[in-house]
Order: C-alpha cells, then structure tokens, then sequence
C-alpha cells in the first residue's frame, strides 16, 4: 500500500545499522546509502521531537543466548566475533535522547523492551528501516504489526545480502503488515504531518 499517513505519535526503528552487520555486501541497496538514508530520517524525526529506536543484535560470545532450534540453514552457536560488530555505526550513534533495543533473536519485540517504551510514548506506529530487509526488518515489521502498530517500511533505507529476498519481502509481504515509501516521501510527509 502507497504511504498516505503518519499518526502523529511515530516513531523510527532503525534495524541492525550495527558495524558488524554494515560490512557485508547487500543488495540491492549498499550498506552505506542505507545508512545515510536512515540517518537522514533520524535527523528529521529528532527534529520533530519524535523518538528514534536504534535496535542492535548482539549474543554472548560463547553462544548462551542464541535462539535455540535446527535450521537447515545452520546458525552455529558461538564463535568469536570481531570487537565492536554490534557496535551502532557513527552515522547514528551520539544522541542521548534516542532509545536502544538490544535483541538476541531476528525481530526486534521479542525478548526485548521495545514495546514498552514505545507504548510509554504513546507510540501508535513505527517507520522501519535497516538491515536484513528479510530477516530482522521483515520479522519486526510482522510483530509490530500483530501488536497493533501501524507499520511504514521506508524501502530505499533497507537492504539485504539476498536481492531475491529483498525483493520478496517489499513485493509479497510488507503490503500486508502497513504502508511503504521513499525517504523522500517519508521525511516530506513528516514535515506536513508535524508542520
């Protein structure tokens, strides 16, 4: 569905813009332009006095609190990572104001404090971006919906490594959970919204 509104309690999700994560190759988006893209919705939403989420992933290094279960894919548990990967990036980080959410699991609800301080603000919907497009922006956009949020997936401020998937999740699923839009269309529809 094309964006029409924003209620005028939203907040900004921004999903794994973590420096471990950044690094790999994605598609069809860079890591770097969907960084930018984010901060620049940041920026606008500080502005308003809106709340900015910055939700990073992070595990014990010996693997205690991975999500448990096989998968034919395999996650492994454990495994050294390098020091800082589910440090914020730059580009985001350095705003007292903003709310972080570590998770240990895809989406961001679950096991995780996001709901609360989000209802404690009278939050009413959520503006998604990050990465991977399929996987932790996908699985959060799913959980916030089946919470009652209303949900806008700004599509050019995510990426993933799988452009198949990307595709997939902004073709076949995101209409169903809420509405999507450009950066562009996100941040000017804001500026009418809080004018």
């Amino acid at each position: 569905m094309a964006l029409t509104t924003l209620d005028p309690h939203t907040a900004l999700v921004v999903i794994d813009l973590q420096k471990g994560i950044v690094a790999a190759p994605t598609q069809p988006h860079p890591a770097a332009d969907v960084v930018a893209r984010s901060a620049e919705l940041a920026d606008a939403f500080r502005s308003h006095g809106l709340p900015v989420v910055l939700v990073r992933v992070s595990a014990a290094a010996d693997g205690s609190d991975a999500t448990p279960g096989r998968t034919e894919a395999g996650h492994g548990r454990g495994g050294q990572r390098p020091e800082g990967w589910d440090t914020i990036v730059d580009e985001l980080s350095g705003h007292p104001e903003d709310i972080t959410v570590t998770k240990r699991n895809w989406g961001a609800f679950f096991g995780t404090d996001l709901d609360l301080q989000l209802r404690r603000r009278g939050i009413t919907q959520i503006v998604l971006t990050g990465v991977a497009t399929s996987i932790g922006v996908e699985s959060t956009a799913r959980a916030a919906h089946e919470h009652g949020y209303h949900v806008t997936l700004a599509t050019d401020a995510m990426t993933d490594v799988d452009p198949e998937a990307h595709r997939n999740s902004v073709d076949r699923i995101f209409p169903r959970l809420g509405e999507s839009g450009t950066t562009a269309e996100i941040a000017e529809l804001l500026a009418k919204t809080r004018s």
